[in-house]
C-alpha cells in the first residue's frame, strides 16, 4: 500500500470559531485520543501534509502542534515513517487526568457564558443538546 492510501484512524475536528488556537486543538485531541486508548504506543499520526490538506489549514500549524507534542514526549519521530505515539509514561495520561484535560475548555466556556450573561442552566441545556447531536452522528 502506498503511504497516501493509508487513512488515519481518526480525524481532527477543528472548530475555527472556538477561540482556541488550531494547533492547541490538535494537541488536545491527540492527548485525548492517547488518554482514552484510541491511539496506542507505536501507532502513527497522519502526516503534517495529510492533516493540513484534510482540514484545510497551513502545514506550519500542524507542524507546530506535532513538535510541541514531541517536546512533551507524547509522540516521537520515527525516521522515514513519521510521528508515532510515544512509549514513555509521560505520553499516557490516566483516566483521572481526563478531567484535568477538559477543565481548561470548561473554564473558557464558563468565562464566555458569564460575559454573555448566560445562566448555568442555559449552558447545561446547550451542552446536553450538543452531546445528543454528536451521539446521533
Amino acid at each position: 500500500k502506498a503511504m497516501s492510501d493509508i487513512k488515519p484512524k481518526f480525524y481532527f475536528q477543528i472548530t475555527a470559531t472556538s477561540g482556541v488556537p488550531i494547533y492547541r486543538q490538535i494537541i488536545d485531541q491527540v492527548r485525548t485520543h492517547v488518554a482514552t486508548g484510541r491511539l496506542k504506543p507505536g501507532e502513527f499520526l497522519p502526516s503534517v501534509r495529510q492533516v493540513a490538506s484534510e482540514i484545510e489549514i497551513n502545514p506550519m500549524t500542524v507542524s507546530k502542534a506535532y513538535s510541541l507534542l514531541e517536546k512533551d514526549g507524547v509522540i516521537e519521530f520515527v525516521r522515514g515513517q513519521g510521528m508515532a505515539i510515544g512509549h514513555s509514561k509521560k505520553a499516557h495520561t490516566h483516566v483521572k487526568d481526563q478531567k484535568e484535560e477538559i477543565l481548561p475548555l470548561l473554564k473558557e466556556v464558563v468565562t464566555k457564558a458569564n460575559q454573555l450573561s448566560l445562566s448555568s442552566a442555559t449552558v447545561r441545556e446547550l451542552l446536553e443538546k450538543l452531546f445528543k447531536e454528536t451521539k446521533d452522528e
